[in-house]
Formats: structure tokens, C-alpha cells, sequence
């Protein structure tokens, strides 16, 4: 499907936004490179769609809304998709043959997204509602690593009363977020709890687990399609000696996302580290059931590892840790494409549903009485 209607979705209200619309540009360039049929689909933070040029620069969107950009509604049902009134106000749909999602953190990373396209019939790239929500909930993703008996650190819910079952420092976290936004290291339990009623990032729930000043992050890519296959180890680097985790910054105040922050690639670590820590990102994947690109985060000492996180929309589509094995970024962006055509994200059954427990039911007043 090569004049099919691609369109790149970036943005999107979360704190995630401006590093959104870097990883959607590059995205929309690259196809624009290949001679595919691109639009770009700029949700902004107010939660309003609009359609502009997939040839934008980052800096039309400094003062909010690019000019020209054209505003849309996401319908879904059986004639559902991306609406504008046009001109006149008649009502014009856009023909989107398939969604490169690119929005990181928030409602376009935690499956309201992923929800609504798959309500309007458009293909998208990248995880499933199911898997979306898994990898935004650290509480939850901890909880299938470990019953999976990978390795991983102890971590808990954090609530104003309770026990925190470990000795700190601790390192605390929002529940539903990614890219180290309100995570903060703290000494102890009395100040954790402080940071309930402080950090805005906290508000919709927090966990909290120890801070280990030896460990380091290794991150790693993941895909599983058109064949599974685990990317190049990178080693991030943080900020200065003194920086306690690798932040914000580290990862995106460089012009270009992900792509353009500091790192050691491949990482130079022990091979036989490097090939259990594959084989374990490979083991995430499937257990995670990951579609599209996901980069699996872990901490280590060097010797050791412990599975920290997964990130189902990477920063820069983890486009940079390809490069071993070498995968374009082209080829990349094209895979997630037919992806998403060959593999849908959900398929729906009415198998069972066959009338009979409406037969043998009574009027539903005396199920009532």
C-alpha cells in the first residue's frame, strides 16, 4: 500500500508533549524521505486534533499551534475517523489508511489512544490497548516481571499510611508516567511521603522502591516484527558525576529526543552479561506481547541486572540503538507500518454469544424482585 495515507499523531497532552513532537517529526520526514504519502496529526495539549504539513520544523510549534494547521474531531463507530468541517462547514474526512503513533507518556501511550483508533477502524503502530496500559503502569509491569521470576528490585505502592517494606534511601516515582519526569531520590520514609502532597507527578499514584547508587542503566530495543530481534545494549550517560539518575535532561535536551543524548553504544559490559540481558529483553517482549518498537530499561552493577521498566513509544522510536543488528531507520518505520496491517491489535469475537441464555431467561422484574 505504497499511496496509502500515513499519518504521523504527535503531541498530545502530557508532560511527554515537546519531546512527542520531535520523535513525530523525524518520523514524518523519514517517510517523506522515502516518497510515502504522509500527513502529519498534531494533538495539542488541550486535546484538540489538527491535520498539518508532515514537512514541519520543531519550531512552528514553539508558540503552540503551527499556522494553517487545520482542526479535526476523532470519530469513532463504523464510519468513524479523523473529521474536519472543511470549508463551508461541510464535514470532510480524512483518509487515513494507518497511524505512526509517536505520542509519548499520557493518554497516547496508556491505550486511550489506542482505544479510540481501534473503535475508528484506523490501523496504528506500536502497542495494543492491553500492552499500552501494561508498560505505563510500573506497578503493574513490576508485578508481571517478577512472576515471570525475572530479576527485578523490590518496589510498592506509595501511600500516605503503610509500611514501606525496605530500609532507604528510596527513589520514588510516578505510578503512570515514563522519561524520569517527577522521579526523585530521597533519603527517608517521612520525606517520601511529603512527596505526595509536592509532586504533581504523583498525584494519580506513586511507587516507590530502594536507590541503589551502584547500579547503572542499561537499555536495549526490542521488536517483533517481521522477525523478533533485540537491538545493540546502550549505556546512557548521566550528567556530571554528581547526578543521582539519568533525568529528563539526559535524555532529551539535546535538539534531536533520544537520538541526540549521550550514551556508550554498544555498552562495554561483560558478553555474557550483555547476551542474558538479551535473551531476558527478548523473554519482556513476549511476555509484554510487544508490537511495533519498545526499549526495555535495566539497572546494573556491572555484574548483575534487574529489569527497571518498558517504554512502548520510545523516544526517537528508539531508532538509534539499531546498529546491531543495522536496521535503517526507514526500514524500521516501514516494518511498524506493515505491522500493523498484518497484525491488528485486537480482533473481536461474538463466539458463544448464540441467544441461548436469552432463551432460558426469565422476565428480567423477577431477576430484580
Amino acid at each position: 500500500m505504497t499511496d496509502a495515507l500515513i499519518a504521523v499523531a504527535f503531541g498530545g497532552p502530557s508532560p511527554e508533549h515537546d519531546v512527542s513532537i520531535l520523535t513525530g517529526l523525524q518520523a514524518a520526514h523519514e517517510l517523506l524521505a522515502a516518497g510515502r504519502n504522509v500527513t502529519g496529526l498534531y494533538w495539542a495539549k488541550t486535546g484538540e486534533w489538527y491535520q498539518v504539513p508532515a514537512s514541519l520544523e520543531a519550531e512552528p510549534f514553539l508558540e503552540g499551534l503551527p499556522r494553517g494547521a487545520e482542526a479535526l474531531r476523532l470519530v469513532v463507530g463504523e464510519e468513524g475517523g479523523f473529521v474536519s468541517s472543511g470549508r463551508m462547514g461541510r464535514q470532510r474526512t480524512v483518509s487515513v489508511d494507518v497511524v505512526v503513533n509517536c505520542c509519548h507518556g499520557g493518554p497516547g501511550e496508556d491505550g486511550t489512544l489506542q482505544a479510540m483508533l481501534q473503535m475508528a477502524g484506523i490501523p496504528f503502530t506500536g502497542p495494543s490497548v492491553a500492552g499500552a496500559a501494561l508498560g505505563m503502569d510500573k506497578l503493574a509491569f513490576a508485578g508481571v516481571v517478577e512472576g515471570a521470576g525475572l530479576p527485578c528490585l523490590a518496589r510498592q505502592s506509595l501511600e500516605v499510611e503503610g509500611d514501606i517494606v525496605f530500609s532507604g534511601p528510596y527513589i520514588v516515582k510516578p505510578r503512570f508516567g515514563g522519561s524520569s519526569i517527577g522521579v526523585e531520590v530521597v533519603e527517608d520514609a517521612e520525606t517520601v511521603r511529603a512527596r505526595l502532597g509536592t509532586n504533581p507527578h504523583l498525584r494519580r499514584g506513586a511507587v516507590v522502591e530502594p536507590f541503589r547508587p551502584d547500579l547503572f542503566d542499561l537499555n536495549v530495543a526490542v521488536r517483533r516484527w517481521p522477525v523478533e530481534q533485540v537491538s545493540a545494549i546502550e549505556r546512557p550517560l548521566r550528567s556530571g558525576s554528581r547526578s543521582e539518575i539519568l533525568g529528563y535532561a539526559d535524555k532529551y535536551v539535546g535538539g534531536e529526543g533520544m537520538a541526540s543524548a549521550p550514551r556508550e553504544l554498544p555498552a562495554e559490559i561483560p558478553s555474557e552479561l550483555a547476551d542474558e540481558l538479551r535473551r531476558q529483553a527478548a523473554e519482556i517482549a513476549e511476555l509484554c506481547q510487544v508490537r511495533g518498537v519498545a526499549r526495555i530499561d535495566f539497572l546494573s552493577d556491572g555484574r548483575q541486572f534487574y529489569v527497571n521498566e518498558i517504554n512502548t513509544i520510545p523516544g526517537s522510536l528508539a531508532r538509534y540503538l539499531w546498529v546491531e543488528p543495522p536496521v535503517l531507520f526507514g526500514d524500521l518505520l516501514g516494518d511498524m507500518i506493515e505491522e500493523a496491517y498484518r497484525r491488528p491489535s485486537s480482533e473481536y469475537s461474538t463466539v458463544g454469544a448464540d441467544g441461548t441464555v436469552l432463551r432460558g431467561a426469565a422476565a428480567i422484574a423477577a431477576k430484580l424482585a
